[in-house]
């Protein structure tokens, strides 16, 4: 009797373990399907992946809902997420465009005198400076402004002969006299200081030296008294209307700026200021360590403004180049060893596109082989499909070549 107990005993308990397994069997099927739709293998946190849940709730590692990943979301090359996961995490999508872009290049580079507006007033003949009336080297001058008074001796001579030829009438005297005037401006007497003679037929060995622009004085050659000889350089004198910056370029991107092209200048001097420039030489004279070439950009200076010696910020605006694939520049990804963007499907899910990048320029990147124009990319968001790539090991998360059968 105590032994048929103890078997019934056995047998209820062994009931009741086989009731408790088909039970949990069926809540666990009723789980893990839903009614009419897809089976769910387990649920997971996207941005802890490699843990895996046998039922929903929250997350334990973020303040969010476990996401369920389903038994036909195993194969196949897209990456599945789930459309609330989507929402919730900001993925946005833009479109593959066509446009026409126009490279900008940035460089930095420093302001220097236009020499091209540079006057040098040089003694053709001897003499000695009475007075100076500019006496500091960098004083800013305007155009007439006399400079200095001189006496040279031989000019006394020389407007003498032409005093005694400005009656002249013949056809031949009239001829001389031409000659003797033109001999004064070549010995570099003034024109002010020949038609003051003409009107009042009295020489005078001295004359005021005038400034022949606007513009700096840079070089101040003579002192008061000082005697000078005929080739001294007694002023030089640049203008300021135009300037100079002179940046270096890398050699391979030359090609982006071509003569005429024009320049954007930010001054650190004037942070809140832009002038126009435009590029007039490439300069032929590569650096042989850095490999760059000097560019010679002329800026409008109206304001005297740009003073030589400024440094600068420049953006080089090229050529517009023909009509090509444009995608943002958020949208690509950059491995180190290949180019990737992420291609958002119909009907759902992503897939992952190597690209040929071309140039980048205001946030857009130029696509030269990898997309179609009109698809669906994924801007934001893509660390989440990284995440799911790794799960399914369809992208081999952005892995830099496919793995080989």
């Amino acid at each position: 009797m105590k032994q048929l107990n103890v078997k019934l005993l056995g047998a209820a308990v062994a009931m009741l373990i086989l009731g408790a397994a088909a039970g949990y069997w069926i809540a666990q099927q009723q789980t893990e399907t839903e009614p009419g739709t897809r089976k769910v293998l387990y649920w997971h946190d996207p941005m802890v992946p490699n843990t895996r849940f046998d039922k929903p709730g929250k997350s334990p590692f973020m303040d969010m809902d476990l996401v369920p990943v389903y038994a036909d979301e195993g194969g196949g090359a897209a990456v599945q997420v789930s459309p609330v996961v989507s929402q919730n995490l900001g993925i946005r999508l833009g479109t593959v465009e066509k446009a026409a872009l126009r490279p900008k290049l940035p460089a930095v580079g420093s302001v220097a005198f236009d020499e091209s507006r540079l006057e040098v007033m040089q003694a053709r003949v001897e003499g000695y400076v009475t007075r100076l009336r500019v006496k500091a080297p960098l004083a800013r001058v305007r155009r007439g402004q006399p400079l200095a008074e001189i006496v040279a001796p031989a000019w006394l001579e020389a407007q003498e002969e032409y005093l005694a030829l400005l009656d002249a009438q013949s056809g031949r005297g009239q001829a001389i006299r031409a000659a003797a005037r033109q001999r004064l401006s070549i010995l570099g007497i003034p024109e002010s200081t020949i038609r003051e003679l003409e009107s009042q037929r009295k020489a005078d060995a001295s004359a005021t030296l005038v400034a022949p622009i606007d513009g700096v004085l840079t070089e101040l050659g003579v002192r008061e008294g000082a005697a000078f000889m005929p080739g001294a350089a007694l002023f030089r004198i640049n203008g300021l209307e135009t300037v100079w910056v002179h940046a270096q370029v890398p050699e391979a991107q030359i090609s982006m700026i071509p003569v005429g092209s024009s320049v954007t200048v930010n001054a650190t001097a004037w942070p809140d200021a832009r002038f126009a420039g435009r590029v007039v030489a490439l300069l032929p004279d590569v650096d042989a360590q850095t490999r760059t070439l000097p560019v010679r950009i002329v800026i409008e200076n109206a304001d005297f403004k740009l003073a030589p010696g400024m440094f600068v910020s420049l953006e080089f605006e090229g050529k517009a180049e023909q009509e090509q694939l444009v995608v943002p520049s958020e949208a690509v990804i950059m491995t180190g060893e290949r180019n990737v963007v992420i291609v958002a499907r119909q009907g759902g899910g992503f897939d992952v596109a190597n690209v040929t990048l071309g140039a980048e320029t205001d946030g857009r990147t130029a696509i030269l082989s990898g997309l179609e124009e009109g698809q669906e990319i994924v801007l934001s968001g893509q660390f989440l499909i990284d995440s799911e790539a790794s799960l399914k090991s369809s992208v081999s998360r952005l892995s830099p070549a496919e793995p080989k059968p």
